[in-house]
């Protein structure tokens, strides 16, 4: 492959990416159908990797966690699990605690009021 050619597919896979995992909008010859599907099992992936590290959290959102957690995600590409938490919860107004001993993640969240 030519460096014109390898920059042009770097820059498709780039696009694709995004379209999976950021919301963008799926480039020109791929099935837009199949690029929303998997985006939106990714997007799930995500979100129940958070439900796992963070079972508090989802406790605060009550049964709708995933359901808030996948539309809050949808164009907010993900960078860590424990970001992704930290920045839901607090979109959500579930702000953690900054220090204690729960400061790692795991039981930081307050339980939703009934």
């Amino acid at each position: 492959m030519t460096q014109p050619e390898t920059d042009a597919l770097a820059e498709r896979q780039a696009a694709l990416v995004r379209a999976l995992v950021a919301g963008s909008p799926v480039p020109d010859g791929f099935d837009a159908d199949a690029v929303a599907a998997a985006a939106r099992a990714l997007l799930h992936k995500r979100a129940g990797e958070v439900a796992r590290r963070f079972p508090l959290l989802v406790h605060a959102c009550g049964n709708d966690f995933t359901a808030r957690f996948v539309a809050w995600a949808a164009d907010r590409p993900k960078t860590t699990t424990a970001a992704d938490a930290t920045a839901f919860a607090e979109h959500a107004g579930l702000a953690p605690p900054a220090s204690g001993p729960s400061a790692r993640g795991r039981r930081s969240f307050p339980r939703r009021s009934r």
